[in-house]
């Protein structure tokens, strides 16, 4: 196991899915604060780092699932409320209220299991679909090594996102195909794993498309590796993780 692997910490991103009657569903996109030390002022999914109270409220209620997964899948709702004010993967009633409530008592230092019973609410660890896992390769000089679980969510009815002004400056529901094109034209960037994540997602049209496209492919661990083609660096991933492009020049990859 090289150095990296060890000094890794989990993480977890939760691609929310809208659809749209004949239109291509829309992806949540948060705009990260140009002061963060991770992916600075990029385009990202929501999502964060896997904490001891995610670890704590999966040893509740991970059942047979693996607790290093369940922990994860914790990580990625609860990110998701503080820096969306969405509030996916609970069991109970959630009104606007009740959601403003569980933001405002992550962001006092509350864990979410705290606030579970305080509600009387409950996880539901299978809203949560596992779509990719990623790890910066071994030669990247990237501030903060992060060991990511990507997730998808179905877009909750009768919610309506919010920055949380920062750690994000911006939100927006876009295809990913638009962010894409958004990002072509210098709108916004976005780093390598979202990039290539993003072209993913444009294959398909819908929630339930995108959910069979993910139970399709293993989610193997991708850690990108550099290759000369045709006479230039490329930065490569797999390609038979579901990815429609596998490299890029490396002078034209952005990185956290």
């Amino acid at each position: 196991m090289t150095d990296d692997a060890v000094t890794s910490r989990p993480a977890a991103t939760l691609i929310i899915v809208r659809d749209r009657p004949g239109r291509p569903a829309e992806i949540l996109m948060i705009e990260r604060s140009a002061k963060m030390a991770f992916a600075a002022g990029a385009l990202v999914f929501p999502g964060g780092g896997v904490e001891a109270g995610d670890h704590a409220l999966a040893a509740r209620v991970a059942g047979a699932m693996d607790r290093d997964e369940a922990a994860a899948r914790i990580a990625a709702i609860r990110e998701t409320i503080e820096e969306a004010g969405v509030v996916i993967g609970l069991a109970g009633v959630v009104d606007p209220s009740t959601a403003l409530r569980l933001r405002d008592g992550l962001r006092d230092g509350r864990t979410l299991g705290e606030l579970l019973d305080r509600h009387g609410l409950a996880v539901n660890l299978d809203a949560l679909i596992p779509f990719a896992r990623w790890h910066p390769a071994p030669f990247e000089a990237v501030r903060r090594v992060f060991d990511t679980r990507f997730y998808l969510a179905r877009a909750p009815e009768g919610q309506a996102a919010s920055v949380d002004s920062t750690e994000n400056v911006r939100l927006f529901w876009s295809s990913a195909a638009d962010t894409l094109a958004l990002c072509q034209s210098g709108q916004g960037h976005v780093i390598f794993p979202t990039r290539r994540n993003l072209e993913r997602l444009a294959l398909s049209p819908s929630f339930e498309a995108l959910a069979a496209h993910a139970g399709c492919f293993p989610v193997d661990m991708i850690r990108p590796w550099r290759e000369m083609r045709d006479g230039t660096l490329h930065l490569c991933i797999p390609d038979h993780l579901g990815y429609p492009v596998t490299s890029e020049p490396m002078e034209q990859v952005r990185r956290g």
